[in-house]
């Protein structure tokens, strides 16, 4: 349900509902293809809500179900490791960076 590099990053930056231009902003480096992609897949799931308020121009909201707010609260504790360890991960060898 998390696979992958950006899902993890898109939950973190849902504390609040959030636009989709802003999330865009805070993901440095995803494509808009791939943002779309994962929101989308993350809605099915039912771990985000996509609130669409039916105005010119679009305006979206992305916010976290209760479901993905306890996924959330999950993962915290490997956030926790990572900032704990991140100079030695930092220092891992190129075969065994994460994909």
């Amino acid at each position: 349900m998390v696979g992958g590099k950006w899902k993890v990053l898109i939950l973190w930056h849902l504390e609040n509902p959030t636009r989709f231009g802003e999330l865009k902003r805070l993901l440095k480096g995803i494509s808009e293809k791939v943002l779309i992609q994962q929101l989308r897949e993350l809605e099915a799931d039912g771990i985000v809500n996509r609130k669409d308020f039916q105005e010119v121009p679009p305006r979206v909201e992305y916010s976290l179900t209760p479901f993905g707010k306890s996924l959330k609260t999950a993962l915290s504790p490997l956030c926790d490791w990572g900032k704990k360890h991140m100079k030695r991960i930092g220092e891992l060898p190129s075969s065994c960076e994460r994909q």
